[in-house]
């Protein structure tokens, strides 16, 4: 048995495919876990999450930004705009069943050693602290007010996580760390501004340059497409190479850490 972790695929069945059947993926034995955003951008998110859906308990997936814009869509919330690859799929007739499918993943999980998430943990927070804000989240989503939760999901502040948060502002925040965080201060607080990985600024850096405690933990994450999977620090590896915007499509087995592209000819 393998576990395959795969980067952000936005809609790109074709490559997911062919990467898959590059390594000789056998969901029957193997495991596969994407790091979110299945959707939008690419040209099959309907078919794509069909696919993922349809490989049971094989696959998982931590939701991503876009994942989650697609779920507020579902329940009236969210600007309808730059969504034409999400039309199809919003039109589905098994959208509920797909809707109720994603409602069920969390923001946030663990394989083997490895914690996996789409965008990255803020620098003050533990593993397990971010786990736990997570699982605040997930269980949101699942109750009666996800209606609320997505209506005001949307948002850049606060910019600096406060324990003492409540209620759906709280909720905003860990979402904006867990799905939509690149650049942080050492103390956490976000810059939304700028998604260049060599900023010059000397307050914000990437999120992962501040972990002080990377040696002892091992992260996987998607999200910044525009690092192209380049090396951040020891055992933090990103998985985004780009593939909505037309570059690869990147796996990597956690066995060995051994990562494996696919770039289309199309």
């Amino acid at each position: 048995m393998s576990v395959y972790v795969v980067g952000d695929i936005h809609g790109h069945l074709e490559e997911l495919t062919a990467l898959l059947n590059e390594i000789n993926f056998d969901h029957r034995i193997d495991k596969l876990v994407s790091v979110g955003d299945l959707v939008n951008r690419g040209p099959m998110s309907l078919e794509t999450i069909r696919f993922c859906k349809n490989l049971g308990k094989s696959f998982d997936l931590v939701l991503g930004n876009h994942d989650l814009h697609l779920l507020a869509l579902v329940h009236s919330a969210g600007k309808r705009t730059n969504i034409n690859s999400l039309e199809t799929l919003l039109c589905a007739p098994d959208l509920d069943e797909i809707v109720g499918w994603m409602t069920e993943k969390s923001l946030m999980l663990n394989a083997e050693a490895y914690s996996i998430v789409h965008a990255g943990i803020a620098p003050t927070w533990s593993i397990e602290k971010a786990f736990s804000l997570s699982l605040e989240v997930q269980s949101e989503l699942q109750s009666e007010n996800a209606g609320k939760f997505f209506k005001n999901m949307y948002g850049n502040t606060p910019d600096l996580w406060n324990d003492e948060l409540e209620g759906v502002i709280r909720l905003r925040v860990i979402t904006n760390y867990l799905t939509r965080m690149r650049l942080c201060s050492e103390i956490g607080e976000l810059d939304f501004k700028d998604n260049n990985p060599k900023s010059s600024s000397t307050k914000y850096a990437p999120w992962f340059k501040h972990r002080k405690s990377y040696k002892k933990e091992k992260i996987i994450f998607g999200h910044w497409a525009t690092l192209d999977g380049k090396f951040c620090t020891p055992n933090i590896h990103a998985l985004d190479t780009g593939c909505a915007w037309g570059r690869k499509l990147r796996i990597m087995d956690i066995d060995n850490e051994i990562l494996i592209e696919y770039k289309s000819n199309n």
